[in-house]
């Protein structure tokens, strides 16, 4: 940018803080709230500034978005990820459910040994009793 334009471009905006006086005619191009600064033109000028700067922004946007092959990259490794988590998801759940089903079977055998005599050292050393012969 050449001297001369820049100083045309600094006429034509004023950058105004909170409290600041507003000269007369001039309208505010925008706001920039990080520096708590209104950019303020004469308001033919404002629309045009506006309108240049939400042309820059759009263009700025474009040139820096993916191409659509690298957001189709990012679609299937984000579906891949998901699919990851599912599948996670149903094996902690069966894997619970495996737990529980074998601490109940295992609850219920531990009952019923206890319940009969069979495991007593007693009645290892008994004879067995006779087998009763089959009819004919």
């Amino acid at each position: 940018m050449t001297q001369r334009a820049m100083s045309l471009a600094r006429m034509l905006r004023r950058e105004i803080g909170h409290g600041g006086n507003i000269p007369r005619g001039w309208r505010m191009a925008w706001y920039e709230p990080r520096r708590r600064v209104g950019v303020y033109a004469p308001a033919v000028f404002a629309w045009l500034l506006r309108i240049l700067r939400e042309v820059k922004h759009r263009v700025r946007l474009a040139w820096s978005a993916p191409s659509i092959e690298r957001a189709q990259v990012f679609e299937m490794q984000r579906a891949h990820r998901r699919r990851e988590e599912m599948a996670e998801e149903y094996a902690r759940g069966y894997m619970q459910g495996w737990n529980e089903c074998f601490a109940a079977c295992l609850g219920v055998v531990e009952e019923e040994l206890a319940s009969s005599g069979v495991w007593d050292a007693g009645a290892l050393l008994l004879p067995a009793p006779p087998k009763p012969e089959p009819p004919n």
